[in-house]
């Protein structure tokens, strides 16, 4: 069989709290032979970690994701700095600019909140960068409704760092500036859903070295499971329709795929 990785997994949410050792057993009889669960805050890292040393098949990212900046330390650095020299964390996130949950979109709200949390993401986002380029980690890079500014804060960066930009759904034009700074972009179940033909183009179009899939779970389960917890085994389901998407092989796509996955996690070989 096919084998693929995770590689952006949410293990430590609550969600897979009863049943993780079935959830685990469900990814191996699909192929799934390795996962990376993603840190979101120091809690969070330390959970990924957790569950790293205690499965095999899994690894840990570690990092302060954009959603949670406002809870944040003014420096971030020290904390990651240590945690990254784990042997199972294989790169550092997720992290990035999300511009889709501010918080105007909440009640009472405001714009001035709004730019406050922005500037927060950006010093934050730099700060996991710059730790990124000391320890020799990639990273795992957030960009909802922020590809713009989530680029600009990257670039300086791209000759020390890659980057694989989860949960891509951007355009072709934007997914080649990804690619022309060396990085990459990676599928979730979003791919199978019927109304996302723009991200079905720029799968097709993505060079066959920067492709990475990922189930986002909890979240994003593809179709057949559309509306119900996403788990690492649908990775399996993601792949398919990436194969005839791209008009190749189911095995041919899972030897690119794991060829592209040992460049970017090179701790996880």
């Amino acid at each position: 069989m096919e084998s693929f990785c995770d590689t952006h997994a949410h293990l430590d949410f609550p969600d897979f709290s009863g049943d993780i050792d079935a959830v685990l057993e469900r990814a191996r009889v699909a192929g799934i032979d390795r996962i990376v669960t993603i840190g979101c805050d120091v809690e969070s890292s330390q959970r990924a970690i957790a569950l790293a040393e205690r499965h095999a098949g899994v690894f840990a990212a570690v990092g302060w994701h954009p959603g949670y900046v406002m809870a944040a330390p003014d420096d971030v650095r020290p904390w990651l700095r240590d945690i990254a020299k784990h042997p199972r964390v294989v790169a550092i996130g997720e992290c990035g600019i999300d511009h889709y949950r501010l918080p105007s979109a909440e009640a009472g709200g405001t714009a001035a909140e709004d730019e406050r949390m922005k500037a927060q993401q950006e010093r934050i986002f730099r700060q996991q960068l710059e730790v990124a380029a000391e320890v020799g980690l990639n990273v795992v890079v957030h960009q909802r409704a922020a590809h713009r500014a989530a680029m600009d804060i990257f670039r300086p960066f791209a000759d020390r760092v890659r980057g694989v930009f989860h949960c891509f759904v951007g355009t072709v034009a934007e997914m080649e500036e990804v690619v022309a700074v060396g990085s990459m972009v990676s599928f979730t179940g979003i791919l199978t859903f019927k109304n996302a033909a723009e991200v079905r183009t720029t799968l097709a179009a993505a060079p066959a070295d920067r492709i990475l899939f990922e189930t986002d779970c909890p979240y994003l389960a593809p179709v057949p499971y559309r509306g119900k917890r996403a788990e690492p085994a649908y990775v399996r389901d993601i792949a398919l329709k990436a194969a005839e998407v791209r008009g190749v092989s189911l095995a041919a796509l899972a030897e690119q795929v794991a060829l592209n996955t040992a460049a970017f996690f090179p701790r996880m070989r």
